[in-house]
Formats: C-alpha cells, structure tokens, sequence
C-alpha cells in the first residue's frame, strides 16, 4: 500500500453535500482542495492506519494537496504516544496549516501527561509569525491551563498578543469566553478594564453569553460591558 491507497480511501467517503456546506465555513480554504469527508469518518481511518508503515510516509510527506489529507495527517499526530517525537511532528506540521478547522481539531492526548513540558513549547509557538501557530497555542492554553494547572500569567499572556489576524483574534476571544466560564472572578477585569481590542472584547462577551456554563447574573453583567 501506498499514497494512492489513502487518497483512494478519502474519495470513497467523499460527500459533496457535506463538502459543499463545510466549505462554506472555512473561507480561507479553495474549495477545489476540499474532498467532503466527515471528520467521524476521518477520525476512524486514522485510526485504522496509524500504525501502519504508509501512514508513517504519508506524514513525512509535506505538504498535502487535500485539506482532508491536513486533517487525516492531524489525527495521526494525534495517535503518537511518545511526547517528543509527538512535538517533533507538530513542529514539522504546523506551518503547513492554513485553516482554523485543521488548526482546531488537533488534540494529542499525551500532551496532558507534560504539562509542564508542554508550556515551553507554547511560548515559542506564540512567537510565531504563522497565524495557525499563534492560534494553536492559544488554544493549549484555553484546553490544558484553564483548571488545575491555571496561573493568572496565562490570560495575562493571551491578552498581550497583538495581531490584527481575524483567526488569532477570534482564537483569543474563544480562549477568554471560556476562561469566564471557568474562572469568572479572575477573568472578568480583562473585560472591565478594556484590556482587549474591541472587536475581541465584544467577541468574547458575545460567545460568553451563548454559553450554557455562564450563569443568568453574569450574562446580564457582561452585557452591559459590551462596546
């Protein structure tokens, strides 16, 4: 088996409804690179290749022609149970991500057995200049560092990030919605005292609001904080 065996096996689950609509919400992707996979789909032939030796070629193979080739490389990332050779991938594979979905559905597991480890590797992944790095480390944050492993120098970190790149901003207004979800009292003063841009300060009150986990009395408090 090789290469042709995969791309043969992403155009058998091809649904040109699903791709036509899924493209819709990811206006940064050519819809001509989009083969109209479900991600249920995906998650499960990843899982059926992963250790297979083709699917260790495929991932050496950078970069890919189809955006479901992207995510099928990200859920095999995902499946690396040894940390370094696991960063070592997502090192070599992010600079190759150029949508929010791809960016987003990436969760290696073993990332919350080295937490600590895990951090260094974000602060470098913020410097980045590649917008789905940037975002991407945001999003550890916002998955791994919101409860137990909290330290007010994480959204102290996410609101100094200056970018006028819509998925960083949008990222960061996802990451605070969620920290008030978690973390109400600490969080709300980045809100009172206007410490994000506009558009990121109402984003994140707007996507607060819409969260079961925000309760009646918060809601209508934000809601008047709102620029």
């Amino acid at each position: 088996m090789d290469g042709s065996y995969i791309m043969n096996r992403l155009f058998e689950m091809q649904d040109l409804k699903y791709r036509d609509f899924h493209s819709r919400l990811m206006p940064t992707v050519d819809k001509s690179v989009i083969i109209g996979v479900r991600t249920p789909d995906l998650r499960k032939f990843a899982s059926e290749i992963s250790k297979k030796p083709f699917a260790d070629a495929f991932v050496k193979n950078l970069p890919h022609k189809y955006y479901e080739e992207n995510n099928l490389h990200a859920f095999l990332i995902e499946k690396i149970t040894d940390y370094d050779k696991c960063i070592e991938e997502i090192n070599r594979f992010l600079p190759f991500v150029d949508n929010w979905a791809t960016c987003d559905m990436m969760r290696p597991k073993i990332f919350k057995k080295y937490l600590p480890e895990l951090l260094e590797e974000i602060k470098k992944w913020l410097k980045s200049e590649h917008t789905y790095t940037v975002r991407f480390g945001i999003e550890c944050l916002m998955c791994y560092y919101l409860e137990d492993n909290f330290s007010m120098e994480y959204p102290e970190t996410v609101a100094q990030i200056c970018s006028d790149e819509y998925y960083i901003k949008m990222m960061q207004a996802w990451y605070f919605a969620t920290a008030l979800s978690k973390r109400y009292d600490e969080i709300l003063p980045f809100i009172e005292q206007n410490r994000l841009d506009t558009d990121t300060h109402n984003k994140t009150i707007q996507k607060a609001v819409e969260s079961y986990r925000i309760t009646d009395e918060q809601k209508a408090c934000l809601k008047t904080l709102k620029r």
